[in-house]
């Protein structure tokens, strides 16, 4: 029944499309996301909807959308060399075989970040990009939460998922990372969505939403979701007014979900401290030393999956006994061929300094560009001109957080990361060109105010039958 009902539905919203292309686009997304194909086990196993899906999104920009306001920006330029020198570099692998198998998805991933921003035009297309992203991410997440309540926990790599694999969204270090870079979004959408009403609702449900994302490292034992969490809390301060009630807050929410906390959850997070009691962290240190002295030998990067060719032995210490009789116990281990766990590694192993250069110069760029767009937007109080500056701040939190997850996660090729950026892309490039506010010096014109300003005429307002999703 699961598999047909996943069946229909991916079925109507490609109908949908022919009516409205855009919708495509938004179903390629939610596939991407959610991975139903791996959900189900016949229909949507049999058929590939993903390329089905990827083509139909392509084909509908091409033949029918309004490419007049579709503009290429600096970042995508980023993206398409980023695309090339990974296909120079996968054709070069230390270990072929293997990089085709990654290659297989990561060009996917890029291709469509590189595509998206062409399609978000409109006010109403933004918003439909990030709800299909943050419902389907949601189908993962409330599950994932309810799991959590219901069992007090998983334990890291443990708590039940949709799918019973480590595939995209489903590895849960990554699911806790993304989950939390997604409450910015989430809490733009209820703030200034117009796709539903601003009703008690919608609230209720954003809330519960935000709450299962904050769940999902408690269930999965994360540390990078703990991380993560103090990172975008630490970041929002920025946009609250009141702080200190706003730490006296977080502070007193914290004190109160102590209690109910799993033991699993005080286990692994005790391990942050110190990365020799835990040999996880101690392989992660092991690998990035490893890394910087191969692309010192190799600066070209060795391609996707170089880190099969590791080897090395480190030492772990852990305590045991209690009181007096504790001790500190040393143990030497060899480990080979684990993989990177950090972005910033796996950028470096595998694209060397080159690749790395380009990706940093990717999310720096984009950071700086949300500022920009923060500070330039955020004082307009024009109909149409008021949700620019707050969609540029939480994609900018959104990316921040994705950033400091992806220290201690390989995330460099994440789909729903690249998606992300390419919003921001499109949002940089949609607001330079409506942007109504007149630069340097104005010539006064006939029918204008006496200070020499034309008023500004509202944009993209979103209406019953809008055509912005065709």
């Amino acid at each position: 029944m699961l598999d047909l009902a996943l069946f229909a539905f991916v079925m109507a919203l490609l109908a949908a499309g022919v009516r409205r292309p855009f919708i495509w686009v938004m179903a390629y997304i939610y596939i991407d996301v959610l991975a139903p194909q791996k959900i189900g086990w016949s229909l949507v196993q049999a058929i590939p909807l993903s390329l089905i899906a990827f083509a139909a999104a392509f084909a509908g920009w091409l033949l029918v959308d309004d490419k007049t306001k579709s503009r290429f920006t600096y970042r995508q330029f980023l993206m398409v060399l980023l695309l090339v020198w990974c296909a120079f570099t996968t054709y070069t692998a230390d270990f072929p075989e293997v990089a085709l198998e990654k290659w297989d998805w990561a060009w996917k991933a890029m291709v469509f970040a590189i595509f998206l921003p062409l399609t978000l035009t409109t006010r109403l297309r933004f918003e439909a990009t990030l709800m299909t992203m943050i419902l389907a991410l949601g189908a993962i997440v409330i599950g994932a939460g309810i799991k959590t309540i219901g069992s007090g926990g998983g334990g890291y790599g443990k708590l039940p998922l949709l799918v019973d694999s480590d595939y995209g969204l489903y590895e849960t270090s990554t699911l806790a990372c993304v989950a939390i870079a997604s409450i910015p979004l989430i809490r733009w959408l209820v703030n200034h969505g117009t796709i539903f009403p601003k009703d008690w609702r919608v609230q209720l449900f954003s809330a519960g939403l935000i709450f299962a994302c904050l769940l999902i490292p408690v269930g999965t034992a994360a540390r990078t979701g703990l991380i993560c969490i103090v990172a975008l809390g630490f970041m929002m301060l920025r946009d609250v007014k009141k702080r200190f009630t706003y730490l006296a807050m977080v502070g007193a929410l914290g004190v109160v979900a102590l209690p109910f906390l799993p033991a699993t959850f005080y286990e692994r997070m005790s391990t942050i401290g110190g990365y020799e009691g835990d040999e996880s962290a101690s392989t992660r240190v092991a690998v990035w030393k490893w890394t910087l002295d191969y692309t010192a030998e190799n600066p070209s990067g060795g391609g996707f999956n170089v880190f099969l060719g590791n080897s090395f032995t480190y030492k772990t210490r852990e305590a045991q006994g209690e009181g007096n009789n504790r001790k500190i116990v040393t143990e030497v281990v060899t480990d080979e061929a684990r993989a990177f766990h950090s972005s910033y590694f796996e950028m470096l192993g595998e694209q060397g300094y080159f690749g790395f250069l380009i990706w940093m110069l990717l999310q720096v760029s984009g950071v700086w560009q949300m500022e920009r767009l923060r500070r330039r937007w955020k004082d307009r109080t024009a109909d149409g001109e008021t949700w620019q500056a707050p969609l540029a701040n939480a994609l900018q939190l959104a990316q921040l957080t994705v950033l400091i997850g992806s220290l201690f996660i390989g995330i460099a090729y994440q789909p729903y990361a690249l998606l992300i950026l390419a919003i921001q892309c499109g949002l940089w490039s949609y607001c330079r060109r409506t942007d109504s506010q007149p630069t340097g010096r104005i010539r006064v014109r006939p029918n204008t105010h006496p200070d020499g300003d034309t008023p500004a005429k509202p944009r993209d307002t979103v209406t019953a039958g809008s055509p912005a999703l065709q």
